[in-house]
């Protein structure tokens, strides 16, 4: 039958266009206009989330840590170990990301989920502590990248080259710069390098899991008591607290909330790419140690005292050509990994300054005109990134802090909000993605780890530390921390006077591009989701 006179049929949206405006709606729901592009789709959020992981080239950049602190069982078990738990972490993260898919994630939930007398506070310390441990996380990625250059200079010369401080701190700034540019570029290009690094990064891993067995020497080639079970501990800790220090590699996990705002149907594929990206990194990074564990031979020493251990590990494999020819793919892909990690710092500075965390809000909240990017917060994280490098110049092990510090400050920024979840006066109701009664525990477990491992890796490398030897992460972290709060708290100018926490960015008067449907509402979040048409989106989107 035809349509009656009076009818006013609507076009029927196309499902691209659909979960664009469903996006749109559940951001305006929480108060924020739509300013990026949503151009990463499922699979390329995923992309960015393993790529951040980076598998391979993070085992890579710390393996220093477990070598010398167990050697083959600290490398197989202690991944697996900690694996496990970095995947509570990621559900504890997910169920957060799922509800309240935005930019500012961390610091927006502490302040949405905390009891009124300290939301403020928390939710300005976890905007700090979140900046301070995303510019860590680029620094470190990019120092990895910087140190597997220069191994692969020392390869190439036959051992001639040793690379100096400053030779090795002129390639990481270039590396930085060099991130910052392409970080600059339109969030459509972002988004599509997304497939070409998961592509490069699952196929090196393979590559690695296959080949090394099959060109090992005999003579490098451990038994599995050696490999599995043989603990070697060289730097003095108890076997037991050296066993946990080998944990930093696994805990190499970042959070791609940050990209929330650019992500297609955000409240299922943010918190599923957290949980797939970690669970693929834990079983093929596992099978990667195991792989090293059985094809390192057993002169740990060497490896230990060598430029780069993995690099010598494949050099005793491969040989010089063929392993040049592997490593160039590492240090592809390890500065992928740091470009990706650049782009979700920027993100989450851009988002912190737009809700008030910073000074000249005019300055890091503007959008570029042509690329439609947060050019300047990019910069900015750049620049900071390039000056912690310079920690290099105080001794091997402030610039080791770095690699810490990245861990140590997220965790804080991580363990807040989920804490506040469950402790604060809220009305929380979880998204698409949710744990439903086992969200409780598994919480509890998520925030014990990351307070313990927040403390062991504050401690020094070895018990009795020379002044050259200390660790520096509780002095940079510390440092940062406490200037937040006192800038807070100062008198009169101080944080206390003007900082409210998220600012809405939409006027919630005027529907969202796109949704004639769109009610406001200053009632619950739920509420909110329900006569904006997002809660219904919400669902929709989950079937």
């Amino acid at each position: 039958m035809g349509a009656g006179a009076g009818d006013d049929p609507k076009p029927r949206l196309s499902r691209r266009e659909e979960i664009r405006q469903q996006d749109e709606a559940l951001l305006a729901a929480l108060g924020y206009k739509q300013e990026f592009k949503r151009a990463f789709t499922p699979l390329e959020v995923f992309g960015i989330a393993f790529s951040i992981i980076g598998l391979l080239p993070s085992i890579a950049s710390v393996l220093f840590y477990a070598i010398p602190n167990g050697g083959g069982p600290a490398m197989v078990w202690g991944w697996l170990v900690a694996s496990i738990f970095v995947l509570f972490i990621g559900l504890s993260m997910a169920e957060l990301a799922s509800a309240a898919p935005t930019s500012g994630g961390l610091y927006f939930w502490t302040y949405s989920l905390s009891s009124p007398r300290w939301r403020n506070v928390l939710c300005w310390s976890v905007g700090y502590a979140n900046t301070i441990g995303s510019i860590a996380a680029v620094a470190s990625i990019d120092w990895g990248c910087a140190v597997q250059v220069m191994a692969a200079a020392n390869i190439g010369s036959g051992g001639v080259f040793e690379p100096t401080s400053a030779q090795l701190f002129g390639v990481y700034a270039a590396i930085i710069l060099s991130h910052a540019v392409l970080c600059c570029l339109g969030t459509t290009v972002l988004a599509r390098l997304q497939t070409v690094y998961v592509i490069l990064n699952v196929l090196l891993c393979l590559a690695i899991i296959v080949a090394l067995p099959a060109s090992t020497p005999k003579e490098f080639k451990n038994t599995a008591k050696f490999a599995l079970w043989d603990f070697n501990n060289v730097n003095g800790w108890t076997d037991g607290y050296a066993f946990i220090l080998s944990f930093l590699a696994p805990l190499w996990t970042i959070c791609i909330v940050h990209i929330s705002e650019e992500a297609s149907n955000a409240a299922t594929a943010v918190p599923w790419a957290i949980v797939n990206a970690i669970g693929i990194a834990g079983v093929l990074g596992w099978a990667i140690n195991m792989s090293l564990a059985f094809c390192m031979g057993t002169d740990l020493e060497a490896l230990v005292d060598s430029d780069q251990p993995m690099a010598q590990i494949f050099f005793n494999s491969f040989g010089e050509k063929p392993t040049l020819a592997i490593w160039a793919f590492v240090v592809i892909v390890q500065y992928m990994m740091g470009s990706s990690m650049l782009l979700a710092a920027s993100r989450q500075t851009f988002a912190f300054s737009r809700d008030g965390g910073t000074v000249d809000l005019s300055f890091f909240k503007t959008m570029h005109g042509f690329t439609g990017t947060p050019v300047n917060t990019v910069w900015f994280d750049a620049i900071l990134s390039i000056a912690l490098g310079f920690l290099v110049f105080a001794g091997d092990q402030a610039i080791n802090a770095v690699f810490a510090l990245s861990v140590v400050g997220l965790y804080y920024a991580y363990a807040v909000p989920i804490a506040a979840r469950f402790l604060g006066k809220n009305d929380f109701k979880p998204g698409p993605f949710s744990l439903g009664v086992m969200s409780l525990p598994v919480g509890i477990v998520a925030i014990v780890f990351m307070f313990f491992m927040s403390v062991v890796f504050l401690f020094p490398e070895t018990p009795q530390p020379r002044v050259q030897d200390m660790n520096y992460t509780v002095v940079v972290f510390g440092g940062v921390m406490i200037l937040s709060l006192v800038w807070y708290y100062f008198p009169k100018y101080g944080g206390v006077y003007w900082f409210t926490g998220p600012v809405a960015t939409i006027d919630l008067r005027t529907p969202p591009a796109g949704d004639s449907s769109y009610t406001p509402s200053t009632g619950s979040f739920e509420e909110t989701l329900k006569k904006s048409g997002a809660g219904a989106s919400v669902r929709a989107v989950e079937a």
